[in-house]
């Protein structure tokens, strides 16, 4: 079996690629096992990956390497978000109490842009901010940090917030992708004059980037935490090329 800790769009195209690929007996590097997609479970409406699903945690590093041995698992591929620090150790550690081999497929991180303040966590940012009216999208499980801060926010998440959350605040339930224009017109409503931010990558959510660029609008960013010592790769071809040479 090849296990793929998912949740973005990067382990729904790996999931969807080893799916197709699992019918082409003529491909040398296509894995010719089982895949299961593993999803955290803390969105109630997830989209879904092809093949295998499975939905929850697993118990910490404990509960994640017996899982691995009882389903004679060949590979993991942690797909996850990149600010999902504990799903990443726990896979690190699980992998290597069994012996299973473990890549990280991260996409790459957005390109910085003059006028960005970058910070080394959410903590920093909500004691950073050039602003009164704040464009949130961190996402809410950071809101907590915010909660003592004086300013305006416009908090934009796939599912509602849990208290404690700022006074003032607006909260935007949406799931991405989002465009420039619609981006540009949200800012504008709400006379926005910073946006906070993770490194996440990716081009869902690249647009509100472009519209605070072109509104001249200063952008927090929150830098993704160091990854541990294992191998990395950024795209779904190289990780399909790894379990390929890996032979799972």
């Amino acid at each position: 079996m090849i296990l793929i800790l998912g949740g973005t769009g990067e382990a729904r195209d790996l999931a969807r690629r080893l799916a197709a690929a699992s019918s082409n007996a003529g491909a040398s590097t296509t894995p010719r096992c089982r895949v299961v997609s593993s999803l955290a479970g803390r969105v109630s409406n997830p989209a879904l990956p092809a093949g295998e699903v499975r939905v929850g945690g697993f118990g910490g590093p404990d509960g994640l390497a017996q899982w691995l041995r009882d389903n004679d698992v060949r590979a993991v591929v942690d797909a996850t978000h990149p600010f999902a620090r504990q799903i990443t150790a726990n896979a690190v550690e699980a992998c290597h109490r069994v012996g299973v081999p473990l890549l990280v497929l991260r996409r790459p991180g957005f390109e910085a842009r003059p006028g960005w303040l970058w910070v080394d966590g959410v903590a920093e940012a909500a004691r950073s901010l050039p602003g009164e009216r704040v464009f949130l999208t961190t996402g809410r499980q950071d809101l907590a940090e915010f909660a003592g801060c004086p300013q305006w926010f416009l908090a934009r998440m796939v599912e509602p917030p849990e208290p404690p959350l700022p006074q003032r605040i607006e909260v935007l339930l949406s799931r991405g992708p989002f465009t420039v224009d619609g981006e540009l017109g949200l800012m504008r409503s709400r006379e926005i004059d910073v946006l906070v931010t993770k490194d996440s990558g990716g081009p869902m959510t690249s647009a509100k980037l472009d519209a605070a660029e072109l509104l001249g609008i200063p952008v927090v960013v929150v830098r993704r935490p160091p990854l541990p010592p294992v191998e990395t790769v950024t795209s779904v071809d190289a990780a399909v090329s790894w379990l390929g040479t890996a032979g799972a």
